[in-house]
């Protein structure tokens, strides 16, 4: 829609922003310290508008919250797309200059009322239409979202229509506006940028771009397929196909942070070949016929981008063990032994490749002006640039023309692929707890000294529905789906709603993902972590 999937503002920006809707986002738990900066906006004046299916800690700090059932974003925004387009909080010229497709906009969202949304999302019509007139009416107002909007079957629809609302409201190309996707640990934008998505090269460019392609192939000396890659999802369907039969996993595990874990397992086990290279002995690891040692983030130098394109350098900070290298020199030995000799002697001197290649992006940030100013944010061509802090600034210029027009992308709800019923009468949803990270391969190990809130899996439940189901706190219960069970310890608590249930995926031994529905987006093969049928039983 904008030209560019980036996160379109700097975090800065939270603090110039009169209103923020923060959705499906646990900011506190999966993004401590930008949830800091949130609270102290919050105390400034800052409007923090929650939508989130949980009572998540936010709440204590938000103006409102809207505690949507799980899945029904969409009948949500668009609703208030609707109230925003029937009470004219919007201006016509901007549309007309900026934006094409209004019109079916407007008829795709004309069936949300806001009492038809409130029959989906469980929220009040009247707090709908207040949010869609607060958001609309800010000078400034911004979107932060995280895997809460993106891990559905929907997720790039979801995404689509925040997109939709900002546009519609011009909170875009400005200060204090924009659209934030949180990026979920420390140098997720960067590797994405990096090359590390199927349709990407270094530098992200699309791999289907002829002129891009080109500059590397003539820096590589090679031919490169233009074919866009396979995503995650696509290969474990070629792997159950018999098409795949070697796999090679850098700092992923896929079995404990996949979707249907014992479809995964009997997945890897079909392979010739599972090569794993990592910082730990990792579950992946453990069933791996080769295991490359790697080096951990305070054993390298390097950049790292973060969630607003902000680049940082990354300094060895101890020693690493003897037996190990770090990822790129891994990569080069390959290469190397298969025939193609790639000889980097540093991580500044692949940087310095990427930044002649992409010099739109990278070309003026060098080690050097990083060491002199800490961080820089792409786009950021020249050394005399000062990097890049608000995209889509055409958006604010009074030149509209057919070029710099962005479509509207009119999207309609889709309900959660599976919903509760008598035999599983509870919709879980996942995600992250505060003190353990992804599959806890690095914080499962903590220093003498910390401090732990919570030490193991629960099961988080309503104190209605634990009542019913004659269940106390701290009790262990049996958790059941179509796919498979697993035992647990209760945490009675109403963070969540009746019907309700929530699980983190962080310990091995108890595996939520065995519980998790084997669907997927179909554009972005992103998993729908966030909702499924389950049954609950006292043991």
């Amino acid at each position: 829609m904008f030209g560019s999937g980036f996160p379109t503002n700097t975090l800065e920006d939270i603090d110039r922003a009169e209103v923020l809707l923060l959705m499906g986002s646990n900011t506190t738990d999966a993004h401590p310290i930008i949830a800091n900066r949130m609270k102290k906006a919050a105390k400034a004046g800052l409007k923090i508008i929650v939508i989130d299916p949980r009572k998540i800690d936010m709440t204590k700090v938000a103006y409102r919250h809207l505690q949507i059932n799980v899945g029904s974003d969409i009948a949500l925004i668009n609703a208030m797309i609707r109230v925003i387009l029937n009470e004219g909080l919007y201006r016509p010229e901007f549309v007309s200059q900026f934006t094409i497709d209004f019109d079916a906009l407007k008829k795709q969202v004309e069936p949300f009322t806001p009492e038809y949304a409130a029959s989906i999302t469980g929220v009040k019509a009247e707090d709908i239409e207040a949010t869609a007139r607060e958001y609309a009416t800010a000078s400034q107002a911004m979107i932060a979202y995280t895997l809460g909007i993106t891990e559905h079957h929907c997720g790039v629809n979801n995404v689509l229509d925040i997109a939709n609302l900002a546009l519609l409201t011009e909170n875009i190309g400005k200060p204090g506006s924009g659209v934030m996707p949180l990026r979920g640990q420390n140098n997720v934008q960067g590797a994405g940028d990096m090359g590390c998505l199927p349709n990407q090269l270094a530098g992200a460019m699309s791999i289907t771009n002829k002129e891009f392609r080109s500059r590397y192939e003539k820096a590589w000396n090679v031919t490169l397929n233009p074919q866009v890659g396979d995503t995650q999802t696509r290969t474990f369907d070629r792997i159950e196909a018999g098409e795949l039969k070697a796999l090679y996993v850098i700092g992923e595990n896929p079995i404990l942070a996949d979707v249907h874990m014992n479809h995964t397992k009997k997945l890897l086990k079909k392979l010739d070949l599972l090569i794993v290279q990592d910082i730990f002995f990792t579950d992946m690891a453990e069933i791996a016929d080769v295991v490359l040692p790697a080096q951990s983030w305070g054993e390298v130098n390097g950049t790292y981008t973060n969630t607003d394109r902000r680049i940082q350098r990354v300094r060895r900070a101890v020693e690493p063990h003897p037996n190990t290298k770090e990822d790129w020199e891994i990569l080069c030995d390959i290469s190397t032994l298969m025939g193609y000799p790639m000889n980097y002697h540093s991580s500044e001197e692949i940087w310095d490749e990427v930044r002649a290649i992409a010099w739109e992006m990278y070309g003026g940030i060098t080690y050097s002006r990083l060491d002199k100013e800490y961080s820089l944010h792409y786009p950021c061509p020249s050394e005399d640039h000062p990097g890049t802090f608000i995209m889509h600034e055409r958006f604010q210029n009074q030149l509209g023309n057919a070029q710099s027009k962005s479509p509207f992308v009119p999207v309609d709800y889709t309900s959660p692929l599976e919903l509760p019923d008598t035999e599983y009468p509870f919709m879980l949803t996942t995600g992250r707890r505060y003190e353990s990270y992804n599959t806890h391969s690095q914080t499962r190990y903590y220093a003498a000294g910390v401090k732990i809130k919570q030490t193991e899996e629960t099961v988080d439940i309503h104190p209605e529905d634990a009542q019913m189901l004659g269940i106390e706190d701290g009790e262990i219960v049996k958790v059941r789906s179509r796919r498979g069970e697993l035992s647990v310890k209760t945490k009675v608590t109403e963070q969540v709603v009746p019907g309700l249930v929530f699980m983190s995926f962080h310990w091995r031994e108890t595996p939520t993902n065995v519980l998790t529905l084997n669907e997927f987006d179909p554009i972005s093969g992103t998993a729908e972590f966030k909702a499924c049928a389950v049954a609950i039983s006292r043991i």
